[in-house]
């Protein structure tokens, strides 16, 4: 129970961030938690715990990706703005909300292994060596996959209207973190 409560806002971020704004959200964190129970045993301390569970977690979504790709899909999942006080107007938020369903449209375009690499570095903020542990892949090979996914993703930018305007300040990050490298 400990576990559960120390850590289920991490694996709810990064299962929202996968998979994008989904009803069977709190599923998937039930099902991060049951495989971290059937296999906690299993948890030799040879990694962060952190470090453990996310891999648990990304196996779980992309179990469910695979699953839900051969279900039919009745209607596109949205979620209404909430407002509390102090929150922007409902014009701002219409159209955050726009852009947020634009980029996971967008992020449903890469293939699994670019999106989970995209998203556990570019989202998560987490390095190329954490990743490659957790998806049991060598670096360079995480460091490939984030390339193409990057370059993917500036491309599929100019085809997103709600987005548009996000390209330049993608190539600009871009640009600056490879002149940071040459220097």
């Amino acid at each position: 129970m400990q576990l559960f409560r120390r850590h289920r806002d991490d694996v709810v971020r990064l299962v929202h961030r996968m998979l994008g704004p989904s009803a069977d959200l709190e599923d998937m964190v039930q099902e991060v938690f049951l495989q971290v129970h059937r296999s906690v045993a299993a948890f030799r301390g040879s990694a962060r715990f952190s470090t453990w569970l996310y891999r648990v977690t990304v196996n779980v979504v992309l179990m469910y990706r695979r699953t839900a790709r051969s279900r039919p899909k009745f209607a596109l999942e949205t979620e209404a703005p909430t407002l509390v006080d102090g929150t922007p107007l409902p014009d701002e938020l219409v159209v955050r909300d726009a852009r947020v369903r634009a980029f996971y449209h967008l992020l449903e375009r890469l293939s699994e292994k670019k999106r989970t690499v995209f998203v556990l570095h570019e989202i998560e903020g987490l390095a190329p060596s954490e990743i490659a542990q957790l998806v049991g892949a060598p670096v360079l090979t995480v460091r490939t996959r984030l390339f193409y996914a990057r370059r993917e993703v500036q491309q599929f930018l100019a085809d997103e209207p709600d987005l548009a305007n996000l390209s330049y300040e993608v190539e600009e990050r871009l640009s600056a973190q490879i002149s940071r490298r040459s220097i």
